[in-house]
């Protein structure tokens, strides 16, 4: 016998990641589309917003209304400009709705976003219930939530490749170094003069460092993943790529640590975790063979000339670093399998 569909909702089902978030749930076993909201495409059918899925008929999106979600989903995913998840999901949490948010907005303490994010968070006695919701880490606590602030993809790269090591002292946490890349749908669906064509071909730019709001995303991860107080600094590159995250970091390694020690801490971490591939030693990560899949990439190397570890990691940003993620965190809420709706295959070349 078949188990009863979840009712979902997506607020801003017209930007990337929300037309990530319906390509995927459309052909999740145990998910039913009963909401799509967005604001400047209310009105328009799915194929409308986005030609790609015009073959999902009968779906329309609507004026952004957390009123008429909660009326009709169990479940509601928010992907929305940083700053709108803050003034709408409490609307729904009261309602008793399931929220799953992938902006930054409850990521992190209150004091936090008016330095990293220049707001004043509307919704403060909601961070303190909010579950960071990085599936091989947190899993337990994902499952009894009823917010669950989904990663950014820069954070959820560098904490998984960094917490076990940190974990076990194989490396120390002062002065970790992380450097990062990304393409160019992690900027938005909107144009800008930084993201056209013109501006991006041919060029890799750093951007927003040392200010990028995931710095402080980063060192809380790994406070929460191992108790320890890490201090990160984080410089985000635009590459001239559709998809991908790369992650690089940079650790002081502990003495005695290899790379054979390195590379089997993370093995043994992630053993039983379907989304993780740890790369053998030699092994290089790619962001193309994760493409289109829930899939992250790791490697660790020491570098016994430096006393460094390297520790590099890749997914895709709207997959395992955005919507993939969501719906493996709406898996673990609803206690289906939480391989459910993810596709563990790149798509290539």
């Amino acid at each position: 016998m078949l188990a009863p569909l979840t009712p979902v909702a997506v607020l801003g089902a017209s930007g990337y990641t929300g037309g990530e978030l319906v390509r995927l749930l459309l052909g999740h076993p145990s998910a039913e589309l009963v909401y799509l909201g967005a604001n400047e495409s209310a009105g328009k059918t799915l194929g409308e917003v986005h030609p790609y899925l015009a073959g999902a008929t009968g779906l329309t999106l609507e004026s952004l209304d957390p009123a008429a979600a909660a009326g009709r989903a169990e479940v509601a995913f928010c992907s929305l400009p940083h700053g709108a998840s803050a003034v709408l999901a409490p609307a729904l949490l009261d309602a008793g709705v399931r929220v799953v948010d992938l902006a930054g907005d409850f990521r992190l303490p209150a004091d936090a976003y008016p330095p990293w994010y220049g707001f004043d968070h509307p919704a403060s006695a909601w961070l303190e219930k909010a579950v960071y919701g990085l599936p091989e880490l947190f899993a337990a606590q994902i499952a009894a939530a009823d917010l669950v602030a989904n990663p950014g993809c820069y954070p959820t790269v560098a904490a998984l490749g960094l917490a076990p090591l940190v974990g076990v002292e194989l490396i120390g946490p002062g002065s970790i170094l992380v450097d990062g890349k990304t393409g160019l749908s992690g900027a938005g669906k909107s144009p800008t003069d930084a993201t056209i064509y013109a501006a991006t071909e041919e060029s890799v730019r750093p951007y927003r460092f040392p200010k990028h709001q995931h710095t402080p995303e980063i060192e809380r991860a790994l406070e929460l993943a191992t108790g320890v107080l890490a201090r990160v600094s984080f410089v985000p590159h635009l590459v001239p790529a559709v998809r991908g995250v790369l992650i690089t970091s940079y650790a002081p390694l502990s003495d005695g640590a290899t790379t054979e020690s390195l590379t089997a801490c993370l093995a043994a971490a992630y053993a039983e975790k379907p989304f993780v591939r740890v790369q053998p030693p030699g092994g290089m990560v790619d962001t193309k063979r994760t493409r289109g899949s829930n899939l992250i990439e790791l490697q660790a190397v020491a570098d016994l000339r430096t006393g460094t570890a390297i520790v590099a990691g890749a997914l895709d940003n709207l997959v395992k670093g955005a919507a993939g993620q969501a719906i493996q965190n709406f898996n673990l809420m609803t206690g289906v399998d939480e391989t459910a709706g993810l596709p563990t295959t790149a798509v290539y070349p």
